[in-house]
């Protein structure tokens, strides 16, 4: 069977001053990396074995796993609860999921002591490992986002058949998908349960699976209105306001009960009186809730900003930066190496840490090289509902 494959010409690249911006960051990025494959990753990062975690696995991990959240979001609520009128958010939402689990590869490999090794989790499994558990779900779900994704990619290659026979029997991996991000999403959380003594108890608490489950799908949401709204920007495309007002409204919702978790369980555990006693942890905490809560939920209550474009990516932006200061919160700025009264190893007493400009180009590069992937996807391919004419409800 011959195949013909033809790129129509206003499909052709245009560097413009962002995309050589990209280009640069993400060739840092690739020299960074490769001093760091070369002379260790003692070499260009401040990490060490009494601080193993820093700015990689707040960022690129713990971020870059929850921002990805709006694609088990959309398919769910398209695929699943078959509501239709999401349909146009469903491809972008799964291409960002997508992108953004391939980031969080990428960047382990890089983080990673021994990057050639981590497969051997598949072989080697330690049963009482959180991290086990995570892993296989991280990458079944990326698999199952490749599957989700495909159909748009043969789309784009005149391959209609095959994008009809996915779509044929795609139910059973949409469902595995939302399964596999309940659990992992929940998982993270889980991992921090094992420091108990070095966590604050304004963020240590036994329901810090749930915490991580009820936060990822408001971050989900903040992130598919923002994914559309510098598309709509960036692409000259319309913006799908009435269907992002929905999301909006459902914001407020959402963090309300987020929020009522985090206090009740507070009260429940009686560490209330951490709040305003814990000199720079209160104020990381009040940072925290006064963006990432209570500032979208006023947001969001006013009809205004939710049916207008810049209210909708102002409230979005103003979401995203409260959660995922969250996100490093808990695992970054509130982990307390020393503890006086536990014991604690010789070397893990006195740890200093502060992430290196080389630690934090690497991650950008990274990001980067997710926006120019989004970028060629959405010019290349119908990632867009107004160019494809395709129902997943064949």
């Amino acid at each position: 069977m011959k195949l013909n494959l033809t790129i129509q010409p206003r499909l052709r690249l245009n560097f413009s001053p962002l995309v050589w911006i990209l280009l640069v960051l993400m060739g840092i990025a690739f020299v960074v990396a490769m001093a760091r494959y070369a002379f260790g990753i003692g070499a260009i990062s401040d990490l060490s074995y009494s601080y193993p975690w820093g700015f990689w696995i707040s960022f690129d991990l713990f971020t870059g796993v929850v921002i990805s959240s709006g694609g088990f979001l959309m398919a769910g609520t398209v695929y699943i609860l078959r509501i239709k009128e999401f349909e146009p958010l469903l491809r972008p939402s799964i291409l960002t999921a997508f992108l953004g689990y391939i980031m969080v590869a990428v960047a382990l490999l890089v983080d990673l002591g021994q990057p050639l090794r981590i497969w051997y989790m598949m072989i080697h499994w330690n049963h009482t490992s959180v991290l086990l558990e995570i892993g296989i779900c991280v990458m079944s779900y990326l698999a199952v986002l490749a599957i989700e994704f495909a159909p748009v990619v043969f789309e784009g290659i005149k391959l209609q058949k095959w994008a009809h026979l996915i779509h044929k029997f795609i139910m059973p991996f949409v469902i595995l998908g939302v399964v596999l991000s309940t659990l992992h999403q929940s998982s993270l959380g889980s991992l921090l349960l094992i420091q108990p003594t070095k966590l604050h108890p304004l963020w240590w608490t036994p329901i810090l699976p749930i915490l991580f489950f009820a936060s990822a799908i408001t971050v989900g949401l903040a992130m598919i209105i923002l994914e559309s709204s510098l598309s709509s920007r960036y692409f000259k495309r319309g913006l799908e306001t009435h269907l992002l007002a929905k999301l909006a409204k459902a914001l407020p919702i959402t963090l309300i009960i987020y929020g009522l978790l985090k206090f009740g369980e507070l009260a429940i555990a009686g560490d209330l009186g951490y709040l305003f006693t814990s000199g720079i942890m209160s104020i990381l905490f009040w940072a925290e809730i006064l963006i990432g809560i209570v500032a979208p939920i006023v947001w969001f209550s006013i009809k205004k900003n939710r049916t207008s474009p810049n209210g909708l990516l102002i409230g979005a932006i103003i979401t995203l930066l409260g959660l995922i200061f969250n996100r490093f919160n808990v695992s970054w700025f509130a982990v307390q190496h020393p503890d006086p009264l536990f014991y604690m190893p010789t070397f893990m007493s006195n740890v200093k840490y502060f992430p290196t400009l080389p630690e934090v180009a690497v991650s950008i590069g990274i990001f980067s090289a997710g926006i120019m992937a989004f970028g060629l996807a959405a010019k290349y391919l119908p990632v867009f509902e107004a160019e494809h004419s395709h129902s997943t409800g064949d």
